[in-house]
């Protein structure tokens, strides 16, 4: 949700105006590698109200980050920029923070990559000492590139090289998920993706979905995202993925186009997938 012009002030009231249950913000510019301090009475107010009304918050990182670069200066900056959105998650009241896996640049082997993560990450995550600190969440993208995690498999290796740190848990993207090559238009294709997901991972890592429909096909590697049933996936799908135990009590967070109008609907929609049967009868 948008948020310029005050996290509190502005976000909730969009928040408001969709009907969102669950929320999601950046705390930095997502672009670039500009931080700021916030504001305390704008946190405090938004930490307050989201609590209020039983609203969970999660933080997105900035789209810059990358723990797998070849580019000193940029894993540098990534520390840096994710140390500054954990930070300013707890802040907020955070329960999460999305980070983006990252791609190995650079001609080096997936390893060497893996291998940089875990010596760069693994401080970050001993900076979560505090109970209300927030998880970070690995979201896997579409397969662009050298992406050193875009399968439900290769979540393995990503949280080995993070000793499955027990603050690590994962975000969904299931735009994502659907053009790396799951097929979640299939029969039984959101059934297939959570079950290795959950086998994979590990029960209880799946924290965050994101709940995006895709104008690319299978496997297509084109992170494009669509409305709820208007894309490649279908609603069928996203039925399924609320229907799986994996899911249970995991908040579905929409990143569709169409403003404040589309937003609403795709929520509308989301409800009315999660109420409906497996025959699709409200």
């Amino acid at each position: 949700m948008p948020v310029a012009g005050g996290l509190a002030a502005k976000g909730l009231a969009y928040a408001a105006r969709i009907g969102a249950e669950a929320v999601q913000v950046f705390v930095a510019n997502p672009r670039g590698w500009a931080t700021g301090p916030g504001s305390p009475a704008q946190d405090e107010e938004f930490r307050a109200v989201c609590a209020e009304r039983g609203v969970p918050a999660y933080v997105h990182a900035p789209y810059l980050i990358n723990f797998g670069s070849h580019t000193a200066a940029t894993v540098d900056l990534s520390v840096a920029s994710l140390r500054h959105s954990l930070r300013r998650g707890r802040q907020i009241g955070a329960r999460g923070v999305v980070v983006h896996t990252g791609s190995a640049t650079g001609g080096r082997s997936r390893e060497t990559a893996l291998a940089q993560v875990r010596e760069r990450l693994r401080p970050l995550l001993a900076e979560l000492t505090h109970d209300d600190d927030p998880w970070l969440l690995l979201e896997p993208t579409a397969g662009q590139g050298f992406s050193l995690c875009s399968l439900a498999e290769d979540l393995g290796p990503y949280l080995d090289a993070l000793d499955r740190h027990p603050r690590v848990g994962v975000c969904l993207d299931t735009c994502h998920a659907f053009a790396a090559g799951h097929d979640l238009a299939a029969a039984d294709g959101a059934r297939r993706l959570l079950d290795e997901l959950t086998a994979v991972a590990g029960p209880g890592r799946l924290r965050l979905v994101h709940a995006n429909d895709s104008t690319g096909g299978c496997g297509s590697r084109l992170d494009r995202h669509a409305n709820i049933g208007a894309g490649r996936i279908g609603a069928d799908a996203f039925a399924a993925l609320l229907r799986h135990p994996a899911t249970d009590g995991v908040p579905f967070v929409i990143e569709t186009p169409g403003g404040p109008e589309g937003a609403a609907a795709d929520i509308r929609r989301l409800r009315s997938l999660r109420r409906a049967d497996p025959d699709g009868r409200p």
